[in-house]
């Protein structure tokens, strides 16, 4: 990991990200729009996320869904790292583009699949090895649906779920409940310099699956 080495751009776990101000991400923003349910920017839970996997030292072309996606910078990172077969879903289908282009400047590829959290059935769950997220669980709203869907892909055999998040307390909720009814593990993490990031790690883990 290095710090960034030209403006408006990170360098982190392998991987270039564009900062808001990027005259690509302008660009972009010009020509589709900004996107909707806050997938405008990279959240900084992803490097959580993407720490926390690097330690779970997952084997070559696992099969991975990323869910409530953004710009898919943890399916990317997963891609390259690990050469894992991701699909990026959201609800929202303008981010894509935004995902698209990071793929492009980070050299893999992504599927992307426009979906709510709802329409994702236990049999497409079943077609993946491990389920990721990061900070998506920022209304009450969300909390059902996402909580719904984590039970779906533990049934399914999926043998992780992993969300991050920077302490909200709809992510502590999901948490909690997870915890009660999933067996799931639940802890803080800490990522280190340059970066310097502090999250929470939601881990649904399957054993069997393993």
């Amino acid at each position: 990991m290095s710090s960034a080495v030209e403006p408006n751009t990170i360098q982190a776990y392998g991987l270039t990200i564009l900062r808001n101000a990027h005259k690509d991400i302008r660009r972009l923003r010009r020509q589709t729009g900004s996107a909707t349910l806050h997938g405008n920017k990279f959240w900084k839970s992803t490097f959580v996320l993407m720490d926390y996997l690097k330690e779970l030292d997952l084997p070559k072309g696992v099969r991975i869904l990323e869910v409530g996606c953004g710009w898919g910078l943890g399916g990317i990172y997963c891609a390259k790292a690990f050469d894992a077969q991701v699909t990026a879903l959201d609800a929202d289908p303008s981010v894509f583009e935004y995902l698209r282009h990071h793929a492009d400047i980070n050299g893999v590829e992504v599927d992307t699949w426009h979906s709510r959290f709802e329409k994702v059935t236990k049999a497409h769950l079943g077609e993946y090895d491990l389920v990721i997220a990061a900070d998506v669980c920022f209304w009450n709203e969300i909390v059902d649906p996402l909580f719904n869907l984590i039970r779906r892909a533990r049934q399914a055999g999926v043998a992780h779920v992993v969300v991050t998040d920077p302490g909200r307390p709809t992510f502590r909720a999901l948490a909690e409940r997870c915890l009660d009814k999933l067996g799931a593990e639940y802890t803080d993490w800490v990522v280190p310099a340059p970066h310097n990031s502090w999250g929470l790690v939601l881990d649904v883990c399957d054993l069997q699956a393993e």
